[in-house]
């Protein structure tokens, strides 16, 4: 999503995400504005986590993902509300906005979808093969009909031609593009200060995350030359304690490890302590999405997307 928004602001589109803030905590009501200018409806307007200015919610609010994305993108407007059609107005009404991007979008079907990007993971493309609630897949595999465009994302340059053969039988048009996380530094989850990847090799180190595949996590670590010698991993979007930090520092102390290590993702989730609290510094591994094959297929839907469209507006936006 990052990587995609970056692309379409260079190419001229003025760009708002919409996301449902999964596990975010509402703020308490805010009447007023949205509810004069769609029709007196007693209801809330979106969550604004950045204006394309200033980032104006903490992750608590706005939810870990659209927090992240709010703050690394500081020119992206950033909207989080359940109803992505009364998101998707806002933001037009508001700031005039010509290009809204969805995230988890494939199955919000209230919107007209112009493209429909579809992200696989290569580790476990499908899951375990079931809906929600018996699996994790919101939509059975056969409604990859729909996209327009296919990311397999975590490639490693081996082949995934088995992977591609089975999304050939779902989908036999879209545009198939490999990529990976590409690793760039460690920042310090306090300080902000940058180490260079290099600063891993040979280093012992601890591990804490709460995202869906730790392993994958891990293991990338362990690529770069870090020694891990201890490591902890909670559910998915996991929202830390002082106290979780705290217990697992006393541990890492005690055998003497030089650093602890957690996703962005994490980091935004977990309470600022002060450096003589942590004891053992804490650092997030920033990456990006770094494209591996199909460049003219990704830059083909950026430029599809930035060659010039009329204005949105609301008899256009519902599907």
């Amino acid at each position: 999503m990052e990587k995609f928004a970056r692309a379409l602001q260079a190419g001229g589109r003025q760009v708002a995400i919409l996301s449902r803030g999964y596990k975010s905590v509402p703020q308490s009501p805010q009447r007023g504005w949205f509810r004069r200018r769609f029709g007196g409806k007693d209801e809330d307007p979106p969550r604004i986590v950045s204006d394309g200015k200033t980032l104006l919610l903490d992750s608590l609010t706005a939810g870990d993902e659209p927090y992240m994305l709010a703050h690394n993108l500081k020119d992206v407007i950033v909207l989080v509300d359940k109803d992505r059609v009364k998101c998707g107005l806002f933001a037009i009404d508001k700031w005039k906005v010509d290009t809204l991007l969805l995230d988890d979008g494939l199955q919000y079907l209230s919107l007209k979808h112009r493209l429909d990007v579809v992200l696989i993971d290569r580790q476990a493309p499908f899951g375990n093969e079931f809906l929600l609630p018996r699996g994790t897949l919101r939509e059975p595999p056969r409604n990859l009909r729909r996209a327009s465009y296919i990311f397999i994302t975590k490639s490693t340059g081996a082949s995934n031609e088995a992977l591609i053969e089975r999304i050939r039988r779902y989908n036999r048009t879209a545009e198939i593009i490999e990529c990976a996380h590409r690793p760039l530094y460690l920042e310090h989850l306090v300080t902000g200060e940058r180490l260079p990847l290099d600063r891993l090799r040979d280093t012992y180190i601890g591990s804490i995350c709460g995202i869906a595949a730790p392993e994958s996590f891990e293991g990338g670590l362990r690529d770069l030359g870090a020694r891990l010698d201890l490591t902890k991993s909670y559910t998915d979007h996991h929202r830390y304690t002082a106290a979780e930090i705290l217990s697992f520092v006393s541990r890492w102390v005690r055998i003497d490890l030089e650093m602890i290590a957690t996703t962005e993702k994490d980091a935004v989730r977990m309470p600022r302590l002060t450096e003589a609290e942590m004891k053992v510094p804490i650092y997030f591994l920033r990456v990006e999405i770094e494209i591996l094959s199909g460049h003219e297929s990704w830059e083909h839907c950026v430029a599809r997307i930035c060659k010039p469209q009329p204005l949105l507006s609301p008899e256009r936006f519902f599907a």
